[in-house]
């Protein structure tokens, strides 16, 4: 093989080489998830710039903050994805570190509990069929829910102690 021959295939490599993590690893990763309730949408965004979007379903009772335990309300405000749930009632889990302290301040103020073991996941286990059905109404106890294809995305894409702005 000549020189130029052998330059050329180094260079086909490196490029190769350099665009493998894209397209075996799927996405690349988030610096931050963006819920906006009002669009049903969850877009996962990198340096200001949108990644990916996904269509989202909530709790029954969406609109406004979530205010006690058993609302079914989705809460809003600035949050952290504390841990992932592999082992989860439902296909995968990201935990939202809700109640923060303003919002155990606030329930407490009420007199309620503020509720707690609010996450972005995938279908009821053993029901991800009918994600074609589920993704029209808002069927979650306040949770952030879609399919499990886009769960398995954003798996991938979030690691844990990536923040979340959820906005009405």
């Amino acid at each position: 093989m000549s020189e130029k021959g052998g330059k050329t295939v180094k260079t086909l490599v490196l490029i190769f080489l350099m665009l493998l993590p894209a397209t075996v690893f799927g996405i690349e990763k988030a610096d931050l998830v963006l819920v906006v309730k009002s669009e049903s949408r969850l877009y996962l965004k990198r340096n200001g710039k949108v990644l990916k979007t996904y269509h989202v379903v909530f709790g029954a009772n969406p609109k406004g903050h979530k205010q006690q335990e058993g609302d079914e309300r989705t809460p809003e405000g600035r949050y952290i994805l504390d841990y992932k749930k592999a082992d989860s009632a439902f296909y995968k889990a990201i935990h939202i570190s809700y109640p923060n302290a303003a919002d155990k301040k606030r329930a407490g103020e009420m007199g309620v509990k503020p509720g707690g073991q609010i996450m972005i996941h995938g279908q009821k286990n053993g029901w991800g069929r009918l994600s074609l059905i589920t993704r029209w109404f808002n069927w979650t106890d306040g949770c952030i829910g879609l399919s499990n294809p886009a769960m398995d995305e954003i798996w991938q894409a979030v690691d844990a102690g990536t923040p979340i702005d959820i906005q009405p």
